[in-house]
């Protein structure tokens, strides 16, 4: 797959942590997506519906609103329940993926993530 496919991509990236924000951001921008960062999962929650993102990375271990609780939120919306929500997490335990799964996220990625993780969850998860 070309890179030109993730031209018109809109992806969200929520995290507290401002490095992994960036740093997410730069490598979907180079792939040509649009990208929305959200530092928590009320500022996201906030954003998601004026920017209507094709696909959603949260991080789970966030002040306030944590990452479980926002995919939560987003897929009990009906307007944003097939909107894919990939967790990223330091930690990789099963656990987590688990609990993950059962507030309905398409995927987990372990940080620190890589171009190709990303740009293949999107790639799975995203019909181009």
């Amino acid at each position: 797959m070309t890179e030109e496919n993730f031209q018109d991509l809109k992806v969200m990236v929520i995290d507290d942590s401002k490095t992994i924000r960036r740093t997410a951001e730069t490598l979907l921008k180079k792939a040509g997506c649009e990208v929305i960062t959200a530092t928590d999962g009320f500022d996201a929650l906030a954003k998601i519906a004026d920017t209507k993102p094709n696909i959603i990375f949260v991080d789970i271990m966030m002040p306030r609103l944590d990452g479980y609780q926002t995919c939560a939120l987003i897929k009990n919306n009906s307007a944003f329940k097939n909107t894919p929500v990939i967790m990223l997490s330091s930690k990789d335990g099963l656990f987590d993926k688990a609990k993950g799964r059962i507030v309905g996220s398409d995927e987990y990625l372990t940080k620190p993530f890589s171009k190709e993780e990303l740009l293949g969850a999107i790639r799975q998860h995203v019909q181009m």
